[in-house]
């Protein structure tokens, strides 16, 4: 199977039409080597510096979504206006460069058990993700 119907098949499976623009948006996620991480604006960005023609903000903003729904993407939520997305979507931990933005994977191993010692009613933990957020000591 070539990379365009693996494409063609994830758009499918996300529910999604396989137009010109969003395999476009496949390619640019998935045709990689190692996993990445990214703000809806970066993609958005690197589109339009590759002359990838026109593609609308909603376009990658929906295409995103319905990736991130059908479980291909993890969203990184870093606060109530920035959210970053994720292609490895195991469970793993973070970094945080706050003057740089940059989002670094930090493998689970690297990070001890965590315990929570309260509970919600109703509610039982699915996963425990670190988000540890560092700066520049110089």
């Amino acid at each position: 199977m070539t990379n365009n119907d693996s494409f063609t098949e994830k758009l499918r499976s996300a529910g999604l039409r396989p137009t010109k623009q969003r395999l476009q948006i496949c390619r640019l996620l998935f045709d990689r080597n190692e996993t990445f991480h990214f703000t809806i604006s970066d993609i958005s960005k690197t589109l339009k510096s590759q002359n990838y023609g026109k593609l609308s903000l909603a376009t990658i903003y929906n295409t995103i979504h319905s990736f991130k729904k059908k479980g291909y993407l993890k969203e990184i939520s870093i606060n109530s206006d920035k959210s970053y997305f994720d292609t490895n979507t195991s469970n793993h931990h973070h970094f945080l460069d706050e003057k740089t933005n940059e989002l670094v994977d930090l493998p689970i191993n690297d990070v001890g058990d965590v315990k929570i010692k309260k509970s919600l009613p109703g509610k039982k933990i699915k996963s425990i993700e670190v988000l540890v957020k560092v700066e520049n000591n110089y």
